[in-house]
């Protein structure tokens, strides 16, 4: 047989793949395992968006849409852009997909040649590594820590551009961290943008559950940034429609126009009922976004007061997303009834045997001293974990 294509024989499974098997396995063992892995919300898609959706089904006439999504959809983002954002996007560049990692994808591949460099913070989104090698670029990596607040430092950053940098990507609010961007790293990162001549790949999925300070779009702050800006957005996190795939991005029109073409050979439009969908989303009633925003922030006021009293896992505050990242370097070498912890795959698998807990190893987030606890999860289930993690931290540290 020939060689298969050596370019995505690179790609790598999810590190966390093996841990979410064995919580299944132990689950089905009728084990009381406690999962802080999930990345989607625990609510159901409100109500009005999912009465338009089967409106929408009954009307008929669902056929394909344009490659870039349904007009009526792409002039209401014209429009949330304008009113959240206080960026003015015309409609024909913005391109809706199947979503937001979709986006990305598509944004990805418009930009990036043989031999381009991409930016990435660490902590960063599983996938982001993954999507630009598949791009054909290489992911480099700019590390940050729970004491910087897991904001990036300008001299480390701009250390890492050379000649092949082609763009940064940014994360904000952030997951895995839950760290929101001030405008101050904003404009840092979008005056080296500029002076570099550099994309900004900017992923703004989890804006609306945001608990202190303010979003910020950082292609608003600044023309210079925004024509050199691919803003990525969708509905899957705020909205709870995580399987309704529905993601959008906007660009300077040479970017969108090529995002367009590829999407219409890649996949054409997205999901035209969940279009509609989205339209009721983004013009209905608010309400119930707001409750879920505000549930989460409850739940994460919760996570950091459990995790104030957990030794030895020290965490940088979230203000935004669902997730709380905790460091683990104390745990780094014990042993613990004979297995010793070498990495937080190592942590990742112990918590899963001695408390029943399923977390995210940091290794999966280029962070490899730190675990992710989600806490889309309900308030019975965050104060039982960490009444475990607590016992595990006194017992073993």
């Amino acid at each position: 047989m020939k060689p298969l294509s050596e370019k995505h024989q690179q790609i790598a499974p999810s590190l966390t793949l093996s841990i979410n098997a064995k919580a299944k396995a132990l689950k089905a063992e009728g084990k009381d395992v406690l999962s802080f892995a999930s990345g989607e919300p625990d609510m159901n898609t409100p109500r009005h968006i999912r009465e338009k959706a089967i409106e929408r089904i009954n009307i008929g006439g669902n056929g394909y849409t344009a490659a870039k999504g349904l007009p009526e959809l792409r002039q209401v983002i014209a429009r949330k852009f304008k009113a959240d954002n206080e960026l003015d996007y015309d409609p024909e560049d913005i391109i809706v997909s199947s979503g937001a990692k979709h986006s990305l994808y598509n944004a990805m591949q418009a930009i990036v040649n043989p031999g381009d460099e991409i930016i990435q913070i660490a902590p960063y989104w599983v996938s982001y590594p993954e999507l630009i090698k598949m791009a054909g670029a290489t992911p480099v990596t700019l590390m940050t820590s729970s004491e910087s607040g897991f904001l990036p430092d300008e001299d480390a950053l701009e250390g890492l551009i050379g000649g092949n940098t082609k763009a940064i990507i940014i994360n904000s609010p952030n997951n895995p961290t839950g760290v929101v961007y001030p405008e101050a790293t904003l404009r840092m990162i979008g005056d080296l943008a500029h002076k570099h001549d550099l994309y900004i790949i900017s992923d703004e999925i989890y804006e609306k559950l945001i608990y202190e300070g303010t979003h910020h779009s950082i292609a608003a702050l600044d023309e210079r940034f925004k024509r050199r800006t691919i803003t990525i957005n969708g509905m899957s996190k705020a909205y709870a429609m995580t399987g309704w795939r529905i993601g959008y991005a906007a660009a300077f029109k040479p970017v969108s126009t090529i995002m367009n073409a590829i999407q219409s050979h890649a996949t054409s439009n997205p999901n035209t009922i969940a279009q509609y969908a989205s339209i009721e989303g983004l013009t209905g009633e608010m309400e119930p976004i707001e409750t879920m925003r505000r549930t989460f922030d409850k739940r994460r006021h919760i996570m950091m007061e459990g995790f104030d009293a957990i030794q030895g896992m020290e965490y940088a505050a979230p203000t935004g997303a669902f997730y709380l990242m905790a460091d683990i370097s104390a745990f780094i070498g014990r042993t613990i009834n004979g297995k010793t912890i070498n990495s937080t795959l190592d942590m990742g698998e112990i918590l899963l045997d001695e408390c029943l807990i399923a977390v995210v190893p940091g290794e999966a987030f280029g962070s490899p001293s730190t675990i992710r606890l989600s806490y889309a999860t309900d308030e019975a289930t965050i104060r039982e974990g960490l009444s475990r993690l607590q016992a595990f931290a006194r017992e073993h540290l």
